[in-house]
């Protein structure tokens, strides 16, 4: 969808790490949107690569350097909540950083005061105009949506019943395996955030349910890709003018 498109493989940037999940192309890509300067990652990277999560959030220290204002994060995610289908469509409204509580998180080591303060709020991770935002273009395409509780895992395997059952208790809503890392680096570096998730299947939560696949993952994420461009696209055309995502 970017117009006058410039793209480097992340082999050729100087510290980037390589993506290497299946689905993930591994190039970053410079262009206009709707008029707006952007910068896209075509393909992430994760703590179950073996990335420390100072690697894996390496590219939003380089996007606020070079002078993005604002991080939209999309990932694909299971369904906890009972209400959701798959293929729906889930504006992020908050978040549980299940590793963190582990000790792991991109903001632990010497703070760099360049970025941002050592302790960084994160009652308002997902920023409410842009949410409001989103919701009121939803409207305008006639496109539903979902608004709710992302929560990270670290994977790389699905969870079990017994896992998928105590993640509903905690008030999450649909689970992955990214999004929080660079979430909280994005805020620490004082940039604003809006977050989707594709819900791409329903986290088994009976032990007589069929099991997940990659394959049917990545297969719901390209029947869904048409509308998730149409929406992040009237989306970027929406901010204001001088800001870059």
């Amino acid at each position: 969808m970017l117009k006058c498109q410039e793209s480097f493989s992340y082999s050729d940037i100087p510290s980037f790490p390589q993506s290497t999940v299946q689905g993930h192309v591994g190039r970053l890509v410079f262009g206009e949107l709707k008029g707006k300067t952007c910068v896209c990652m075509q393909g992430r990277f994760h703590l179950y690569e073996g990335y420390p999560l100072c690697k894996v959030t390496f590219p939003v220290r380089v996007f606020k350097l070079v002078g993005v204002e604002t991080l939209i994060v999309t990932n694909a995610a299971g369904s906890l909540s009972d209400g959701y289908k798959t293929g729906d469509i889930m504006i992020i409204k908050d978040h549980i950083n299940l590793p963190g509580f582990a000790g792991q998180n991109p903001l632990n080591g010497p703070n760099d005061e360049q970025f941002g303060l050592r302790f960084p709020p994160m009652s308002s991770a997902y920023d409410k105009d842009l949410h409001k935002l989103a919701l009121d273009i939803c409207k305008k395409l006639d496109c539903s949506v979902q608004e709710g509780v992302y929560c990270m895992v670290g994977g790389p395997n699905f969870e079990t019943v017994a896992e998928a059952r105590y993640l509903h208790k905690l008030g999450a809503d649909a689970v992955g395996m990214s999004t929080v890392p660079e979430v909280l680096v994005a805020k620490h570096c004082g940039m604003k955030v809006f977050g989707l998730s594709l819900i791409t299947n329903k986290v088994v939560k009976a032990y007589n349910d069929k099991e997940v696949n990659h394959e049917g993952v990545l297969g719901v994420s390209k029947m869904r890709a048409g509308t998730l461009q149409t929406l992040v696209t009237e989306f970027v055309a929406q901010l204001d003018s001088n800001t870059a995502d």
